[in-house]
């Protein structure tokens, strides 16, 4: 994911021998927080000459990832046990994603960021990812650079696009098929829960062999952080879809945050995707939302112009990189939407 982070430069042993890394306990949490809103606050203050009243438009990274992956969340700690550095990996079954990652503005150039790279990566080795991944900005060469040195390779453009709801429905669009149906992971019974998260593995499981979103999932439900959507035919799961809404959540004030999308590939149907997006902007709408805001990995070809046709626009871009098993196994074709920020 995005990383406010050190410059070049270190001590001659490549350390800050003050400075411990360990993993975060609960009373950190109020503390890292504070710490990647400072850096990144700092970052784009450098970037744009004034700083954002809200850093993440009201958006929290914090407090569910740790509950979701306790371990592989750790900060850098001064001997007087001042937080100077945060960095959250969570995994997706085989896939690692790293993000955020910060250090304060003064204790940047003293290797900090490294040590916390290091810490997550011993994490994913923990875990036995196949494939590790971020999102950084394409416009910092000091982010590519630091990520280049762990392995990490710059892979494509992400999208951040986002539909303003009071814009009508493009004139092209066909008639959903009323076979196809929705409904929320929520509703169902706890037994029934849990082989709907079969079901979603299934899915995964075609895009990226071993990806699993069933941790994302059930913190999404446990903490009422917004809901998984389901698209059904029958009884067959045709898709789903990981939403946030505003709270304590991924989402900014104001926006149905889509955190991750797909249609089963062994199908490939736009009218499907376009049904999910649909059933999406109608749950924002109801709520009461302005916009939906989804990222998209623009390799994922007809999910990226399939967004465009529905009148969604670019707010910002973003750079993919990949460390393990680099190759290119997306296919083009596949309606999916997954954000590794």
């Amino acid at each position: 994911m995005r990383a406010a982070v050190d410059r070049a430069g270190s001590d001659s042993q490549g350390r800050t021998p003050s400075i411990k890394i360990r993993r975060v306990r609960k009373g950190d949490l109020s503390k890292v927080r504070d710490v990647i809103e400072q850096a990144f606050g700092d970052f784009f203050e450098r970037q744009m000459g004034t700083r954002p009243r809200q850093v993440f438009g009201g958006a929290q990274y914090v407090h569910h990832r740790w509950l979701m992956e306790p371990w592989g969340c750790f900060v850098a700690e001064e001997g007087d046990g001042k937080i100077v550095g945060a960095a959250i990996a969570v995994t997706w079954g085989s896939v690692g994603l790293l993000g955020p990652i910060a250090v304060l503005t003064n204790y940047q150039n003293q290797e900090i960021g490294r040590q916390l790279i290091l810490a997550a990566q011993g994490f994913f080795e923990e875990n036995k990812v196949l494939l590790q991944g971020l999102a950084t900005y394409p416009y910092s060469p000091r982010h590519l650079l630091l990520y280049q040195k762990f392995g990490f390779r710059p892979k494509g453009l992400v999208a951040i696009t986002f539909k303003p709801l009071d814009r009508r429905e493009p004139s092209f669009m066909k008639p959903a098929k009323p076979q196809l149906h929705t409904r929320k992971f929520s509703s169902l019974e706890e037994s029934k829960k849990k082989v709907a998260l079969a079901r979603f593995h299934s899915v995964t499981n075609q895009i990226f062999r071993g990806m699993d979103l069933g941790k994302e999932i059930e913190i999404v439900d446990g903490l009422a952080l917004g809901d998984t959507l389901l698209l059904e035919k029958g009884r067959d799961l045709i898709g789903f879809a990981i939403y946030h809404t505003p709270g304590v959540s991924e989402a900014p004030q104001g926006a149905l945050y889509l955190k991750f999308l797909a249609i089963d590939p062994r199908r490939k149907r736009p009218e499907d995707f376009h049904h999910l997006m649909g059933a999406l902007e109608e749950l924002a709408q109801s709520g009461g939302l302005q916009r939906v805001i989804a990222p998209v990995y623009t390799y994922y070809w007809r999910a990226y112009q399939g967004l465009l046709d529905r009148g969604y626009q670019i707010d910002l871009t973003m750079v993919r990189m990949k460390r393990g098993k680099v190759e290119d196994d997306e296919d083009p074709d596949d309606f999916v939407l997954d954000d590794w920020r």
